[in-house]
């Protein structure tokens, strides 16, 4: 391995992914890439605890808070923009750190994606609005006659990913189906790259949810979610379900308690953290396994190592968040 080897860290939110990137990123001269789904989004830097940026001023950060709220941003573009950081950064002889919990962003980064050009504006804005004003059964019913290979794979009350594949069919006259069958070439070759995933013990990782939730509030998220409800946004858009701001929104509108909205809030927060386990432990059987307090040094050795990687460090912990 060289120090221009691909880093790649992920885990469950809390567990200490952007504090490990930022120290490795310090030791190594590195540039640090997000890979979490919702801290690509500008309007939303404390709930959806980004870098601050105290920390994004001592390295290099890319992909954080680039692309505003109202912007349905797709994996797709993730790896698009991801591919273009990566080349950039290796010309410029640095070290290249993606860090974030987005299960299909590595996934894409590390075996490639259909290659479905953009949708038009107005295309997406009919399918959102007949979204909002019909329900999702009438689109669903309408994607099980033009793409029924994918509408057998999706929830009937996925509304997110039902009205993206609509979009794409109506847009392209062509099947989601068919354009998975067309893959992007992968940025990141996974045998060449170093990929930890890191572990953290359930009662440790469930009071860091619990604190960081409290100070998110202490720092101005409630003022934050505030804002971006009064823009009048879609309630489908990626943005509008990030942990926090449906429950935080429920607050504002006089519908519960800021109690009752911190403690929904860290419930989702913790089960979405088990669902991430669950998630890469059956996706990613690749990917090394590494205590939160030991990654920083397994992550040197394995960059320093000639020998191939090991898939796993440690063995894995069964989580239970419920």
């Amino acid at each position: 391995m060289t120090r221009s080897t691909p880093i790649l860290i992920a885990g469950p939110t809390a567990s200490g992914k952007s504090a490990l990137a930022l120290r490795l990123a310090e030791t190594l001269g590195g540039t640090i890439v997000n890979a979490d789904s919702m801290q690509v989004y500008r309007d939303l830097r404390i709930v959806t605890a980004r870098p601050t940026p105290e920390e994004e001023a001592r390295v290099p950060h890319r992909l954080y808070g680039h692309v505003d709220a109202a912007v349905n941003y797709s994996t797709g573009q993730w790896c698009r923009d991801a591919a273009t950081v990566l080349a950039e950064a290796s010309a410029q002889g640095r070290s290249v750190i993606f860090v974030g919990g987005t299960g299909l962003y590595f996934k894409a980064l590390t075996t490639g994606l259909a290659a479905v050009p953009a949708i038009p504006a107005e295309i997406r804005g009919q399918v959102r609005d007949r979204l909002k004003n019909e329900g999702v059964a009438p689109l669903y019913a309408e994607l099980m006659e033009r793409d029924p290979a994918t509408a057998h794979r999706l929830m009937p009350l996925d509304r997110s990913r039902i009205s993206r594949a609509l979009e794409v069919v109506l847009a392209t006259g062509r099947s989601l189906s068919d354009w998975h069958s067309e893959a992007m070439p992968p940025p990141v070759d996974p045998a060449s790259a170093i990929k930890v995933f890191i572990t953290c013990e359930r009662a440790e990782l469930v009071r860091r949810i619990e604190t960081r939730f409290a100070a998110m509030l202490a720092a101005g998220a409630l003022e934050e979610v505030r804002r971006l409800a009064e823009r009048g946004l879609d309630p489908a858009l990626p943005a509008m379900k990030a942990h926090g701001v449906p429950w935080l929104i429920r607050h504002l509108r006089g519908e519960i308690t800021l109690e009752g909205a911190a403690a929904g809030s860290i419930m989702d927060t913790r089960r979405y953290a088990k669902r991430q386990l669950t998630w890469f432990r059956n996706q990613m059987d690749d990917w090394a396994w590494v205590d939160a307090e030991a990654a920083f040094d397994e992550v040197l050795r394995r960059l320093d190592a000639s020998k191939p990687i090991e898939a796993e460090a440690v063995p894995r912990t069964d989580v239970n968040f419920e």
